[in-house]
């Protein structure tokens, strides 16, 4: 299979099959769509509608070195598809400690309603049981070395003792048991302080802290128990974590909605404020809500998605640099095929622990019905649901088994398939949508750095001679 499209004035064409990625000119262009609409046509048939457009020569010597690109497998790789062994025997990996049901923001669009989880409950969790989760993870990891925890909440900061002493256990356990827990925490900064960030910076593998851009936009959407904006309470501190982290191993994580699709801007702003590290996602929500995204939005967001592509590629160039998130695209290393293949894990080698002991498939699948899978404290996993979910692999969806996109997006996030089609094989149709535009504006920046690298490399050569 081979996608053929055209994002931030540049065209491209992706060899799905070998993940190849070339930068196209105009009548390469107009020849691979061509012959994607007809490849059994001749080469005249294939020509024939360009030769107005394109000088005849020029267009018949670019279809030969098509057609040799063809021969030689770079383009039209076959599409092989690898035997997945499903996972039976428990491994666990990584998991995301809920260090408290309760949270000192009520955001508006928050899917865990502000803490509760929709569990009417708010709770902290008790050092014990975030032990008693670790000893849990240990053994259920095998042979795996680097163990992932994530300390998540609502907001984990209001239960920062309960956070620090799980986590000195944890460095007891590495010890004992030949494993490194790489630790984790996203936060909403609020309660940042001096004695905190220290000890983030220290103990933490990475931090996201969540900050939606421009001011009137986070504090639209991100008030505190008292109606009035955050932003001013956040900022200051978030500065000097990253500061102090040497810009080095964190994001600032945003959420855009229908009231902000000008989201480029907070983005910029970000980056203005000095942030290097960017991600700024979607906001999943009923179709209801006044803020919910819609089909109809698609286009102006990949409008802004290109603005943003645009903009992004003169920074990096004039001295102004930073990472996008969805705009980082690894095309020589990357995660392993059967990462490529399952995803985040969710449910399989990636599980959510709350206050209670109790076990969930990720931390967005907390409180629904049905989907509690067990409890660290009385040693109850539901291997048939992990099964379930480490089946639930990209080849196995039919709708992404057709889509160009599916080594890169790995069929999409389990907990909004779930939410909006009650299945967590059938992916949430407005999310395929984003993630396509993303990858399309991720893969043409890496296009045109490629060849702008190529022309500075040449250029210098040329004057060295």
């Amino acid at each position: 299979m081979v996608h053929v499209f055209k994002a931030l004035g540049q065209a491209v064409a992706l060899d799905v099959g070998s993940g190849g990625v070339y930068a196209l000119d105009e009548i390469a262009y107009d020849l691979l769509t061509s012959y994607l609409n007809n490849p059994q046509a001749s080469d005249m048939d294939i020509l024939a509608p360009l030769l107005r457009k394109h000088d005849p020569a020029k267009a018949a010597e670019t279809l030969s070195e098509l057609r040799e690109m063809i021969a030689e497998g770079y383009l039209f790789t076959p599409d092989e598809e690898p035997d997945i062994q499903v996972n039976t025997q428990g491994i666990v990996k990584a998991m995301c400690i809920h260090a408290a049901h309760d949270c000192n923001l009520r955001c508006t669009y928050c899917f865990a309603d502000a803490g509760e989880y929709h569990m009417r409950d708010r709770a902290l969790l008790a050092p014990e049981t975030g032990k008693r989760a670790l000893d849990w993870l240990v053994r259920k990891s095998g042979n795996r070395y680097n163990l992932e925890v994530d300390f998540f909440g609502g907001e984990p900061l209001m239960n920062f003792e309960a956070i620090r002493e799980v986590v000195a256990y944890g460095r007891e356990l590495e010890k004992t048991h030949h494993k490194r827990f790489k630790f984790t925490t996203t936060t909403n900064g609020v309660n940042l302080n001096d004695e905190m960030i220290a000890f983030l910076n220290r103990e933490m593998d990475n931090v996201v802290i969540s900050i939606d851009g421009r001011e009137a936009v986070h504090d639209r959407m991100r008030p505190t128990a008292n109606g009035k904006g955050s932003y001013a309470l956040i900022m200051d501190h978030a500065k000097k974590l990253v500061r102090e982290r040497n810009q080095q191993q964190y994001y600032i994580r945003g959420t855009y909605t229908r009231f902000n699709l000008d989201f480029a801007n907070d983005v910029l702003h970000l980056a203005d404020e000095g942030f290097e590290q960017l991600s700024i996602e979607p906001v999943v929500t009923s179709a209801d809500k006044p803020y919910a995204l819609r089909m109809e939005d698609i286009p102006r967001i990949g409008e802004e998605y290109e603005r943003l592509g645009k903009e992004y590629i003169r920074r990096r160039k004039d001295g102004r640099w930073f990472n996008f998130f969805h705009f980082m695209l690894d095309l020589t290393g990357g995660p392993c095929l059967q990462k490529r293949l399952t995803g985040c894990g969710a449910g399989n080698e990636y599980v959510a622990v709350t206050p209670d002991g109790d076990i969930y498939p990720c931390h967005q699948f907390v409180g629904r019905e049905n989907m509690r899978m067990g409890s660290v404290l009385d040693e109850t996993f539901d291997l048939g649901m992990q099964t379930h979910f480490k089946s639930n692999h990209v080849l196995a969806k039919e709708k992404c088994r057709s889509c160009w996109a599916r080594f890169y997006c790995s069929g999409g996030c389990a907990a909004n398939a779930h939410a909006f089609n009650g299945d967590i094989g059938k992916p949430y149709e407005l999310e395929c949508s984003l993630e396509q535009k993303r990858l399309e504006c991720a893969m043409a920046i890496y296009a045109i750095e490629q060849r702008d690298t190529l022309s500075a490399d040449a250029s210098a050569d040329n004057s060295e001679t």
